[in-house]
């Protein structure tokens, strides 16, 4: 599970430990391929009994995803342990698809988000700006008796302006030309979804690691409740994110520019990226992406300010300028002498973890511009980590902000952001995910396993004992 383990390669000589006999974990890959039919079955059944949960209790949402985390938990492992066939990688897709399907077609239940990309893409065909009214606004009335099933469930209608960035809402806009319903855009979020399995699979070939290891994002459940399920915008950005990073790999600075661009103007948080994406000397990298988002919000700017939408107004609800949503600095403030701990010493705490980082990424990555010895991959290290710290740092309290970490963690898999995924997943579907002291409590629990697992990962990079217990394949080949 080490981030620098190869698992696609072994000695043969590890292999051959014990008088020529195999190693007791070494499997043959139909074994392999038996094992993930057997455990796809299991995620598909439970995705339909996800579906299920929306109109009668049974074992409730926290019993599906624990059930999933458990069975997502054993195919990660075979994946990155056991050999593999020509007959792996269909299997993978076939059960991906599958779960997909049968989260698509029903009405989103866990989120109304979608909703509201929707009545964006309406509004627009209506010719006014997605940012100009609340929805509820009488001036637009005449949308509603059309649309009547999408206007019902907006949710913040009639006080809130579209959040959405401009490249979102020319995605709605285009959406919603076509047919504008919640289905297609669903369909379209999972439709970027293999954007983003053709991307982490020709990242995969090129640094040499089979193609197999997508599952770790093809069969992730928190993908399938949130993408397929409820249709967050999120996959699109993910989309973008990642062919950002082939470019970044293939050191194509337009392109790289031109998809972290997009990706920012889809869901803002990608900016994050931009110091491990840059190249010492790549002057058309930030021109680009610059050129990309001044244009994406000079389309929309005849509303002024009105353009960043309920920006403002989500922070305030969401106790980000308060502090009151950070769980580290609620932490930090039950720590004896600390309790008078200040937002803004929080919000310095914060800058100089990203001044840390962004130095680590100008030091060891963007001098690559100067012909250094670097590897070509080396900027996908800091890249997770920068993302992974904004994580941490901001504490989301909605699943599918965290979504956008499984790309990474299927190019460079560890321990500690398969627990905060698998964690965060689970935790926030039971009764903990409460505002108030039962999130602190879950929140608790997480950044507790995110430490555990940690430790483990140094020590298993330390002291490597889990590859004399189970041993990889020789080779990605093998044959039945």
């Amino acid at each position: 599970m080490s981030s620098t383990a190869n698992p696609v390669r072994v000695s043969r000589s590890a292999m051959a430990a014990g008088l020529g006999r195999s190693h007791w974990s070494v499997a043959r890959a139909w074994q392999t391929n038996v094992a993930l039919v057997l455990i796809g079955m299991g995620l598909f059944f439970l995705t339909r009994q996800l579906i299920s949960e929306y109109h009668q209790f049974t074992i409730g949402f926290s019993g599906v995803s624990g059930w999933s985390v458990i069975l997502y938990l054993g195919a990660v492992f075979l994946v990155l342990t056991q050999p593999v066939n020509r007959f792996t990688f269909p299997i993978i897709l076939v059960v991906a698809v599958a779960c997909r399907l049968i989260a698509l077609f029903p009405a989103p239940f866990l989120s109304s988000d979608i909703y509201r990309y929707v009545w964006d893409g309406v509004v627009q065909h209506a010719h006014v700006s997605p940012y100009r009214y609340v929805p509820g606004d009488p001036v637009l009335a005449f949308l509603r008796a059309p649309h009547q099933a999408v206007f019902d469930h907006i949710n913040r209608r009639d006080y809130a302006h579209t959040i959405y960035p401009p490249a979102a809402q020319a995605l709605f806009y285009l959406v919603t030309w076509i047919s504008p319903t919640v289905t297609f855009m669903k369909t379209v979020m999972v439709l970027f979804e293999g954007v983003t399995m053709y991307g982490l699979v020709t990242l995969l070939r090129s640094v040499g690691v089979r193609r197999e290891q997508t599952l770790l994002y093809a069969w992730c459940p928190i993908l399938i409740w949130e993408i397929a399920g409820s249709g967050h915008l999120d996959s699109a950005a993910m989309a973008f994110i990642t062919l950002a990073l082939l470019a970044r790999y293939r050191r194509q600075g337009v392109l790289t520019g031109l998809f972290l661009g997009i990706a920012i103007l889809l869901k803002l948080y990608p900016l994050v990226l931009f110091p491990a994406l840059y190249r010492r000397g790549d002057w058309k990298m930030p021109v680009t992406m610059a050129a990309v988002i001044a244009v994406g919000y000079a389309a929309y700017s005849s509303v002024g300010m009105l353009v960043f939408g309920f920006l403002g107004g989500y922070v305030k609800e969401e106790g980000m300028a308060t502090g009151a949503r950070y769980f580290l600095l609620e932490l930090a403030q039950r720590v004896s002498g600390l309790h008078d701990l200040s937002t803004a010493a929080y919000f310095a705490f914060c800058g100089a973890v990203f001044a840390a980082l962004m130095w680590w990424c100008w030091s060891s990555v963007c001098r690559q511009g100067d012909g250094a010895d670097v590897s070509d991959a080396a900027f996908l290290r800091p890249a997770f980590a920068l993302a992974a710290a904004l994580m941490f740092l901001f504490s989301p309290h909605y699943a599918w902000y965290i979504v956008w970490l499984v790309p990474f963690f299927v190019l460079m898999p560890n321990l500690p952001i398969l627990a905060y995924l698998t964690g965060f997943f689970y935790l926030y579907t039971t009764a903990l995910a409460e505002p108030g002291p039962k999130m602190f409590l879950a929140n608790e629990i997480l950044y507790g396993l995110v430490l555990m697992a940690f430790l483990l990962q140094l020590m298993f990079d330390r002291w490597p004992l889990h590859r004399t217990l189970f041993v990889q394949p020789v080779t990605a080949s093998e044959t039945l």
